[in-house]
């Protein structure tokens, strides 16, 4: 779908220039596809083929951070493989769901979820660095993680950085430990919406791979990042980003949320 869509060289070095900072901030504190999705939806890709093509490069970038901190011994599979099947199956429906949704509809939601995101990033509470004790247990966490999941399939920015918030506020996980695991947890969900998203045929297949290069590339440089000195400090960015390119989207004039009022 979408095979006859050209890019000129500067809208791709944007696009790629924004998976690579995205990978950086998905690795250290998630949310980096509030700045691909939007990218990609001012760059004319329809809506759901640019959730499509965003979950395609972070898909593959998530899979590179989940190594790198898989490798430094962060991750703990086993704790977290109840939670992750849950993951997982959320995603699967929320990457459903909006493929049956008026793409008019989501072109108007979008910039309204991507500011409720920023402000998220800007008013959450700071993050403890040491673990401290669970306020749920497993399947209480199996059910939080599984509402995100959905969201991640249905949307998807931000996800990163809800799920590190349920490990390190419900799970008594400290910052890194939480960012680590997200990565596995982050993996389920992308995996999910992904095959959906194929299944659906809406992902532009050159362009994502592409991205996920540079998202990739940017994912480790996060990770190493992140094992090294922690996901402080990325918050200010991620917010004055997200804002910067949903003010781009809404300063088209044919938005279809200028026509709700």
């Amino acid at each position: 779908m979408f095979i006859g869509m050209h890019f000129t060289v500067e809208t791709l070095f944007f696009l790629i220039s924004c998976a690579f900072l995205a990978g950086c901030i998905d690795a250290l504190a998630g949310g980096g596809g509030l700045l691909t999705i939007p990218a990609l939806m001012a760059a004319g890709i329809p809506p759901v083929s640019a959730l499509a093509t965003n979950k395609l490069q972070s898909t593959l970038g998530t899979l590179s951070a989940f190594l790198a901190f898989l490798k430094a011994g962060h991750v703990d599979i086993y704790l977290f493989a109840v939670p992750a099947t849950g993951a997982f199956f959320g995603s699967l429906a929320g990457a459903t769901a909006v493929q049956f949704i008026n793409p008019t509809i989501l072109s108007a939601i979008v910039p309204l979820l991507l500011i409720g995101m920023a402000f998220y990033f800007l008013l959450s509470p700071p993050m403890s660095a040491v673990d401290r004790h669970a306020y749920l247990n497993r399947w209480g966490i199996t059910v939080c993680i599984s509402g995100v999941g959905f969201y991640d399939g249905f949307f998807g920015p931000g996800a990163g950085s809800f799920l590190t918030t349920v490990l390190v506020a419900f799970a008594g996980l400290g910052l890194v430990r939480a960012i680590a695991n997200t990565k596995f947890l982050n993996l389920m969900t992308n995996l999910a919406g992904l095959i959906a998203m194929i299944a659906g045929g809406k992902v532009l297949w050159l362009l994502g791979f592409g991205m996920a290069c540079a998202n990739i590339l940017g994912n480790q440089v996060g990770a190493w990042l992140a094992i090294r000195f922690g996901g402080k400090g990325i918050r200010p960015l991620l917010v004055f980003m997200s804002l910067a390119l949903t003010i781009k989207m809404l300063s088209n004039p044919d938005n279809p949320l200028w026509k709700m009022f």
